[in-house]
């Protein structure tokens, strides 16, 4: 399978959002908990696991982002109004320059 999934849980409040987007029927019941995937390439995987280096992926490929990342990507999804969404989302969650020292002009 050469596809992963984000799946984002949903509380109420996050819930309201998926509601507000139009996109209750995307919601599924995983381990007893309501959540939505969003879908990831394998080359956005790789990018997210370079941002996102303690992200454990489990059997299904499946894996959660950390709290300031989902919530992100939740406000995506809620403007967009689709679960299609990793291709504008992958520029802000992933900071290729993230923890680099910034370089000096050379002259």
């Amino acid at each position: 399978m050469s596809d992963y999934l984000i799946n984002l849980f949903l509380d109420d409040k996050k819930m309201q959002v998926i509601e507000g987007a139009g996109l209750a029927g995307q919601v599924k019941d995983i381990g007893g908990k309501k959540a939505i995937q969003v879908k990831v390439s394998e080359k956005e995987q790789k990018k997210l696991s370079k941002g996102f280096p303690d992200l454990e992926i489990d059997s299904s490929n499946a894996y959660v982002l950390p709290a300031e990342a989902e919530n992100k990507l939740l406000d995506i999804i809620s403007q967009m109004k689709t679960l299609d969404v990793m291709k504008a989302a992958i520029i802000k969650l992933y900071n290729p320059l993230a923890g680099k020292a910034p370089r000096s002009a050379q002259r």
